[in-house]
């Protein structure tokens, strides 16, 4: 995964042409004076508020992009004036009005001659603002810079004009400059209106059918990895597990830490200065890095808005010394909807940890109100417990899929119901609260929400299983199911015998990924949000040692999935306000807001207590949803904590792109595999994570293996960026300061100057324990 890059931005840039800034004109001219010159008679024209002209230097961003800086969309209803672009565009019906209104001012200073030779003309260069390029035709994508008057015309069509409608061009613009100069010099006209990438001049940009044959559908390299955006939405926390949402409108996110504390972060993308909930004095937790315990699930009632009640999964140690899983229900303060009450803690379940490795830790309540529970197969390597271990066995409670009532009593005393449509409740040889079985260590798991029209894959729940050696994979969890562990590890045998002997139904993944793509699997969302309509139905996930970020797509035909890389950071697509093109390596997990876009959460250093982890929120450029379509009010919810601003810390694509080209070149690191974020080093081991794959002892890993790790912590570059070269620039901006954040100097002090010995010390000790 990638570094959140404090270190990658400061070492690595491209370069951009600075564009001269000119001052803004706001002048309304009103000259009284006519020219016929072309044969058309004008009389004092009505102007709008205009930007001076600016000669373009250097080469434009070749993506789409909208005046407003966003990328193009679907218009929700027919554009009557421009319509060549109600397709896809930059106008909603409102805009489109308002350039046809002033068209018509235009049209009334020309004669009945004009309006026949120069109006389409006219309508064209005004509708340009509507084109899906309109940003490379108006010199918009950097925000820094100030706009022209005209889009940028192609030299033959701008001859043309001129010829024809050179005396419009005191209405079009209220620069004197230009009036003065170029109603008689065509080429000075022309020049100015020169765009240096011709591609992208109009009305050559509307035949050009490379930028057009995939308009508006989601951008893919050569290679076809999908090219998405991030924003950065938090940072400074401390390995962030999960982040859920209440579902109570309010459009707070609360963000969990493996230490054990749980902050709130409001609709504006400020923090409450308390937590939400701090149990870090009871939760196991450690500094070793990868160790797998601690603070790992949480869940809302689904009636929380009214029962304030939620539940949590973490590991602690019992007063005999023995490790535990616990899942516990808490309510929300009445005095205080942002403070959970510790003293309302309902214990609903223990499970006794083996091992210290493979504790699962999903907490998710289904379309049919009923809470599930991921649990680990108990850990070391091989699931070695019993004859054919905890998953296979279901009289256990370990490696399994659970589901309970939590709404009630069973009648043995339980604190929880059994469903009475559970798969096993009428087996007097297993737990009743067994819904499926035969998981690894299933690391994330996510209800589908289902088409937001169709409600097709509505209440679907997708899991992400840490495999042993060779296969991650990626299940959909079915009632009763066996997904085959130990027996099988993803399509394949792990235990020879017993899967020869093992039954023919068992439930294969939906996608299953081997050695060279990834060694340990983080479990993601199908997107369901509305930002981004062309992410609808993808399951996006990613890998935890490498940062590599996948996607994959049903056929409805078949039923089967297909795979695509998701690529981060280009600096070419996402050159928008706000985006970054890099985000910290380690994946941790993946979440959904209330409205349904779709977010990760990753760290530079796993280590519970390391607060260098972040929260990254998945953009699409090339299309985006219609301007007030994905609008929502939050519920207003009272604060009695002090709000802490966002500051965002990674350094965005503009910033980038603004640095001076005098500052180092980009470190060169190994080719990456299949288009995807590179880690450093070549030979990266697996490690424990929150989701560890093999332990052979109880206590947490050793100094060995966290050495191992510390090695792999290092900056993290998405592929597409270490291949941009250096522009030179002709008017450099000036230097934006260079301050090293303290993060990167604890990290730098973290990582061990024998990282090499330590990796092939650990790399014996992993075999060893496999």
């Amino acid at each position: 995964m990638n570094e959140p890059y404090y270190e990658v931005v400061q070492d690595f840039y491209t370069s951009d042409v600075k564009k001269p800034m000119l001052k803004e004109t706001n002048v309304w001219l009103c000259t009284g004076r006519s020219s016929s010159s072309s044969g058309v008679s004008f009389s004092c024209p009505h102007i709008f508020l205009c930007l001076s002209f600016l000669c373009l230097i250097g080469s434009l961003l070749g993506h789409p992009q909208c005046l407003d800086y966003g990328p193009p969309f679907q218009p929700p209803f027919h554009l009557e004036f421009c319509s060549a672009y109600e397709n896809f565009g930059c106008c909603d019906q409102e805009r489109d009005n308002s350039i046809a209104a002033k068209y018509w001012d235009i049209m009334d200073y020309i004669d009945p001659r004009g309006h026949k030779l120069c109006g389409t003309y006219i309508k064209d260069i005004l509708c340009q603002e509507c084109s899906p390029y309109a940003a490379h035709l108006y010199d918009a994508e950097n925000p820094r810079t100030p706009l022209r008057n005209l889009p940028g015309l192609c030299f033959e069509y701008c001859s043309e004009f001129h010829f024809n409608c050179r005396s419009a061009i005191s209405l079009l613009t209220s620069d004197k400059h230009i009036q003065e100069c170029c109603e008689t010099n065509k080429t000075r006209f022309c020049n100015l209106l020169h765009l240096h990438d011709e591609d992208y001049c109009f009305p050559n940009v509307l035949k050009n059918t490379a930028l057009n044959r995939n308009l508006g559908s989601v951008v893919e390299d050569r290679k076809g990895c999908l090219q998405l955006c991030l924003t950065e939405v938090a940072n400074g926390l401390r390995n962030p597990v999960l982040m859920v949402h209440a579902n109570d409108h309010t459009h707070r996110m609360f963000v969990a830490e493996q230490v054990g504390v749980i902050w709130v972060y409001l609709p504006d993308g400020s923090r409450l200065e308390e937590p939400f909930l701090d149990i870090k004095s009871i939760v196991l937790a450690t500094p070793w890095i990868g160790d797998e315990r601690g603070f790992l699930g949480m869940a809302f009632h689904p009636k929380y808005k009214y029962n304030g009640k939620f539940y949590i999964y973490y590991s602690y140690m019992d007063k005999n010394r023995v490790e535990k899983i616990r899942i516990s229900e808490l309510k929300v303060l009445a005095s205080d909807v942002n403070k959970a009450d510790p003293l309302s803690e309902r214990n609903l379940l223990e499970l006794e940890e083996p091992a210290a490795n493979h504790n699962g830790g999903q907490l998710l309540f289904g379309v049919d109100g009923y809470m599930y529970l991921f649990t680990g197969d108990g850990g070391k390597a091989g699931d070695p417990f019993g004859k054919f271990g905890n998953a296979q066995n279901k009289s256990a409670l370990l490696g399994k899929v659970l589901r309970i009532d939590v709404d009630g009593r069973s009648p043995d005393g339980k604190p929880y119901r059994i469903p009475p449509d559970n798969p096993f409740v009428s087996d007097p040889k297993a737990r009743p609260e067994v819904y499926a079985y035969g998981v690894r260590n299933m690391w994330r798991c996510a209800v589908d929400r289902g088409d937001t029209v169709t409600k097709k894959g509505r209440g679907r729940i997708f899991c992400g299983d840490v495999g042993q050696n060779r296969f991650e994979e990626i299940d959909i969890i079915v009632k009763g199911g066996n997904y085959g562990w130990r027996a099988k590890e993803g399509f394949e045998c792990y235990d020879t015998k017993l899967c020869r002997n093992s039954s023919l139904d068992d439930i294969l993944p939906i996608f299953a990924y081997g050695r060279n793509v990834g060694k340990s699997v983080t479990g993601g969302y199908v997107y369901r949000g509305c930002e981004s309509p062309n992410l609808n139905g993808l399951y996006i996930f990613g890998d935890f040692m490498n940062g590599r970020l996948m996607a994959l797509q049903e056929e409805e035909k078949t039923n089967k999935w297909k795979k695509q890389d998701i690529c981060i950071g280009s600096r070419k697509a996402c050159a928008f306000p706000g985006m970054i093109s890099s985000y910290s390596k380690f994946i941790i997990s993946f979440a959904e807001d209330e409205a349904g876009e779709l977010y990760f959460m990753s760290t530079s250093y796993p280590s519970a207590y390391a607060p260098h982890g972040s929260l990254y929120k998945f953009i699409d450029p090339a299309r985006r949803a219609p301007p007030g379509k994905c609008k929502y009010k939050p519920v207003p919810v009272k604060t009695k904590s002090k709000r802490i601003p966002f500051v965002q810390r990674a350094k965005t694509v503009l910033e980038l792109l603004n640095e001076p080209s005098t500052t180092k070149p980009p470190k060169k690191s190994s080719p990456p595999t299949a288009a995807i974020p590179t880690v450093s080093s070549k030979k990266a081991k697996k490690t424990p994570s929150t989701k560890i794959k093999a332990s052979t002892a109880k206590p947490a890993p050793s100094g060995k293996k966290r050495q191992k790790i510390k090695a792999e912590a290092k900056p993290h570059k998405p592929k597409q960026e270490e291949k941009v070269a250096h522009i030179s620039r002709t008017t450099p901006a000036p230097p934006l300061p260079k301050k090293k954040s303290s993060q990167l100097t604890r990290t730098k002090k973290l990582l061990p100057k024998k990282a090499a010995r330590a990796k092939e010390k650990m790399e014996k000790r992993r075999k060893e324990s496999r």
